[in-house]
């Protein structure tokens, strides 16, 4: 196998092949350093990459993993896409990195970020905006831009991000990976989140990839793959209020057929986003408001937003959450009562130019995010799933499951990505 058919195996792939075909963990992580040295230049995926990663042992063997720089590993730069924070290096791991290490995964290296995960796009002050793999000049989405693009790109074996307003699930779709945001509390973290709405997870070019790090990350065997998978009745929210671009909109009607065809019931639901996203534009500030020292230590991006934050209330902020989990509450109606799963598109437009991509918490950021948005306020476990290609750029659509059902979640995703037209595809010319 030649060295960069290596490098775009899954962690499922190598876990068979070091196990079965004698395979060498070494090869594959030097396939994929490879990649880095030659690719990333190009693409900024990485904030940091490590010099000499050694290779581990375990049923992880040989894959090789990127970690979004909001996450601390020990021993490398943890910036937070911030000059505030250009000097800091972890001293321990977060707990799903240390899961995977143990698990026998290699980290490759840190991956870019916009600051402070402050945004939908992935550009700040400490060096080039991250490139989609699949046309210079694009967003890759935010926040967790470096992780997905160095997925789609085969510069990782998979990534880990984190999702507070869509973080993961935006950029899975900008770059057509697949991506799992859980549901809150089901993957461990070390550091404080007083709104509850961001959580840790994992970002790769299969659904199996998903369930694999996923059940490493929360230390739970998956259920078995040979049980019998019920017939589900899915809500379909394809539009909203905000209106929504061909490609996403069509996306979500080929999922629909698609799901259809496979058995499924489906029926349409309402889906109003703009309830979410104005509790969200005071919650936002509000959790960047606690970052230490001045507004004028942070860079342009988020320093009006800490500023703002710290204008507010504790009611204000209070009342927001509140008014931002009750606008969301129907979707956990929806699921308790009517619904096994939804199915949307993950985004409302497709990938932008770099220079195009919102302002965070203004006009037409809204539009982007308002299939992502409120399912964080619900509560709710959700994946994006690749689903093929309109005017040459990824689209996504975003699957949502009931809380802590992250497995059912999992087989359904997985189900339509093996439908044709769904699941990754390389980018032409990596």
């Amino acid at each position: 196998m030649r060295p960069d058919d290596l490098a775009w195996l899954t962690a499922t792939e190598i876990a068979r092949s070091v196990a079965h075909e004698g395979l060498d963990p070494k090869e594959v992580l030097e396939a994929l350093r490879a990649r880095i040295r030659r690719l990333d230049p190009r693409l900024h995926a990485y904030l940091h990459v490590e010099p000499k990663p050694p290779a581990g042992s375990g049923p992880l063997a040989g894959a090789g993993i990127a970690v979004k720089d909001t996450q601390p590993v020990a021993g490398m730069p943890w910036t937070e896409g911030s000059r505030r924070w250009r000097e800091r290096v972890a001293e321990v791991d977060a707990v799903p990195v240390a899961r995977v290490r143990r698990a026998g995964a290699t980290i490759l290296g840190k991956t870019n970020l916009p600051e402070l995960a402050a945004a939908v796009g992935t550009t700040n002050e400490l060096g080039p905006p991250t490139q989609n793999p699949w046309c210079e000049g694009v967003t890759p989405g935010g926040s967790s831009g470096g992780s997905a693009a160095a997925v789609a790109a085969g510069l990782c074996t998979a990534a880990f991000g984190d999702d507070m307003g869509g973080s993961i699930r935006i950029p899975a779709s900008a770059c057509g990976v697949a991506g799992l945001r859980p549901s809150p509390d089901r993957v461990p973290t070390e550091l404080p989140e007083p709104t509850r709405l961001s959580v840790r997870g994992p970002l790769a070019r299969s659904v199996a990839d998903l369930r694999l790090l996923f059940s490493v990350m929360v230390e739970e065997a998956p259920p078995p793959g040979d049980r019998d998978r019920p017939r589900l009745r899915i809500g379909v929210a394809g539009g909203s209020p905000l209106g929504v671009d061909p490609g996403p909109r069509d996306a979500c009607r080929r999922a629909a057929r698609a799901l259809a065809q496979a058995g499924h019931e489906l029926e349409p639901m309402a889906w109003d986003p703009e309830p979410v996203a104005e509790a969200y534009r005071v919650v936002r500030p509000a959790s960047l408001s606690v970052q230490p020292g001045e507004a004028e230590e942070y860079g342009p991006a988020v320093r009006g937003l800490i500023r703002r934050g710290r204008s507010l209330t504790a009611r204000q902020y209070l009342e927001a959450l509140a008014a931002g989990r009750a606008a969301a509450q129907p979707l956990r109606d929806a699921l308790d009562r009517r619904f096994d799963a939804i199915l949307t598109p993950t985004l409302g437009s497709l990938p932008m130019p770099i220079a195009e991509v919102p302002t965070f918490l203004a006009e037409g950021w809204d539009r982007y995010t308002q299939f992502v948005l409120p399912v964080s306020f619900a509560a709710l476990p959700a994946v994006s799933v690749p689903a093929g290609l309109h005017q040459g750029l990824p689209v996504g659509v975003q699957l949502v499951g009931r809380e802590r059902g992250e497995w059912e979640l999992l087989d359904l995703a997985e189900e339509l990505e093996a439908a044709r037209g769904f699941g990754f595809v390389r980018p032409p010319g990596l």
